[in-house]
């Protein structure tokens, strides 16, 4: 029984390979045409093939294909195959009957816009006549276009025209779902803005001209590059959590560049409060470029929502977020990058990580499910925040609590609330000397002293030993020491990707066997969820009963991170 198609909804996130292209480079049709040197290979021998680029056609157009050139074995069948559509004579000329011995057999082909994309030479020169190299007119300059899309329309369009699937046939993603497109943090934007009528994207009214760094984060041209920054989160959280709210879709895509999706996946499955499945995909290399993942990437999750298999008995996702590469599907908490290769995610922690597969052949499999608890299962998912916490801020030289809005009367996340949480690492062999004073410690010093003159959600995420997170420095463990009693959690985590856990501590927390990344991740979702710890009027020197408070905090915070 073939099952209905599904509504999808994709989201662009920001810096994305996976909605990125390699440049367009003028072809050597265009250098002739304008009286260039055509491009050599890299070893300076004359280029013999042109790069062909999907492109639009302007108008329908009737083009003569040779019979028997699709693949070099064809003629070896020729007695299975119906007659050409004509003959093509050696003056060029066309005609349905063969004239001559040298005619070629050729298929008439007629193209049409209606069509879509074709693949074709580039044919475009910069405003000065000299031919596109790269995206900049120039290396360096800041004069440059944009490789990345502004939002998924492009890149699943390809997909859906370009790329073959197993039985040779395209409209993988259309026969399978209707998308819909919108624009979380975009990895490419309009800096001249787009008419309501041009939106390929789900919106209302025009766009008005957007900023690189402010309204989409691309990492190309690297001279340019400009990653979200975090208050940026708020705004993605939100973007989401309204598509799931929505009511018109079954599944959710969420792109992004490959080395972040692993943390952003994590802070969507901790806050999204949706029983609808969501998928993550990013991609090593860029859409169209040799070898490109990304394409196959989107496809297995477009697979894996039609399927269902995500679904419990009441058609509740049981899988959580997972992020889908190269066939795994690898569940939200445990994906990590450690290369930028085929195979380079892995899950982490030792005890599982990957939840399932697709096969070479398209089919999928869900085998294992996630204890820990995801999305609308969640202890800190958004519509379980308050509307505001304490956060510890310094005044008159004494650390106090200040007020801090997590969410506005809509209920979506505030910028300002999202906290600012800091990844310290210990190693062994740190003091400078026996006995070393305080002072040897003056970055994490002044970043704690930092932290509490800001009046934001603050903490801390230790990495230290494997797997029991302790540190090595008496000084630094000290320092943070203090800051727990001035109102700022710390998190201990093993280094690395650890197997084991990190041994309780009646004032850390103690991070289960997260990556230092994830830990930060979920100790932000709790500040949101429970704000600082309380705070000891000489944090230096904390009574029995604010250690006593500090330990029943603490052991909130453990709570979550002992389940998520």
């Amino acid at each position: 029984m073939t099952r209905p198609k599904v509504r999808i909804a994709h989201v662009a996130g920001p810096t994305a390979t996976i909605q990125n292209t390699p440049p367009l480079v003028t072809s050597n049709k265009a250098r002739t045409r304008h009286g260039l040197d055509p491009r050599p290979n890299p070893d300076g021998s004359p280029a013999a093939f042109d790069a062909l680029r999907p492109q639009r056609l302007a108008a329908p157009a009737t083009v003569y294909v040779e019979q028997f050139s699709a693949h070099p074995l064809e003629k070896d069948a020729a007695d299975l195959y119906g007659p050409p559509d004509g003959y093509i004579g050696a003056d060029g000329v066309f005609s349905r009957e063969r004239m001559s011995a040298d005619d070629k057999a050729v298929y008439e082909v007629r193209l049409d816009p209606a069509d879509g994309l074709y693949p074709l030479p580039y044919m475009a020169v910069q405003k000065d006549g000299s031919p596109w190299e790269e995206e900049c007119v120039a290396p360096g300059s800041a004069l440059a276009r944009q490789g990345f899309f502004p939002d998924g329309s492009r890149s699943f369009e390809e997909i859906d025209r370009l790329s073959v699937s197993m039985d040779g046939v395209a409209n993988v993603i259309s026969s399978m779902a209707e998308v819909s497109f919108y624009r979380g943090l975009p990895p490419g934007g309009f800096t001249k803005g787009l008419t309501a009528a041009e939106r390929a994207d789900v919106g209302d009214g025009e766009i008005p001209p957007e900023r690189m760094g402010h309204d989409f984060f691309a990492y190309k041209p690297f001279h340019l590059a400009q990653s979200p920054p975090r208050p940026a989160l708020a705004r993605a959280t939100n973007a989401l959590q309204a598509v799931a709210d929505s009511g018109l879709y079954d599944g959710i895509i969420w792109t992004q560049g490959s080395p972040q999706i692993e943390e952003t996946a994590y802070w969507f499955n901790l806050l999204i409060d949706t029983k609808l499945p969501i998928c993550g995909n990013a991609a090593q290399r860029p859409q169209g470029q040799l070898s490109a993942d990304g394409p196959a990437n989107i496809v297995d999750s477009v697979r894996y929502i039609h399927s269902g298999i995500w679904a419990d008995g009441n058609g509740h996702n049981r899988a959580g977020m997972v992020v889908i590469q190269e066939q795994q599907f690898f569940a939200a908490r445990e994906v990590m990058k450690v290369d930028a290769r085929p195979g380079g995610y892995v899950a982490t922690g030792g005890h599982g990580g990957i939840l399932g597969q697709a096969s070479h052949t398209g089919a999928v499999f869900l085998m294992y499910l996630p204890a820990y608890k995801h999305t609308y299962l969640s202890d800190v998912k958004l519509t379980s925040l308050p509307t505001s916490v304490t956060a510890a801020k310094v005044v008159d030289g004494v650390v106090t609590g200040v007020t801090v809005a997590v969410k506005d009367a809509d209920g979506r996340l505030l910028a300002d609330a999202i906290p600012s949480v800091s990844i310290t690492k210990d190693g062994s062999y740190t003091a400078e000397e026996f006995g070393d004073d305080p002072g040897a410690e003056g970055d994490l010093l002044a970043l704690v002293a930092h932290k509490l003159s800001l009046g934001r959600l603050g903490g801390f995420v230790l990495e230290g030993l494997v797997p029991y997170g302790s540190t090595t420095s008496e000084l630094r463990q000290g320092i943070l020491h203090r800051a727990i009693f001035a109102g700022l959690p710390s998190v201990r985590v093993g280094r690395g990707s650890p197997e084991g856990f990190a041994d309780p501590h009646p004032y850390f927390i103690a991070g289960s066997n997260l990556t230092a990344t994830k830990a930060r991740l979920l100790l932000m979702a709790c500040l949101l969820k429970f704000g600082s710890l309380p705070i000891a009027a000489d944090p230096a020197n904390p009574t029995e009963a604010e250690k006593a408070a500090t330990r029943a905090a603490v052991a909130r915070y453990q709570a979550v991170f002992d389940t998520h």
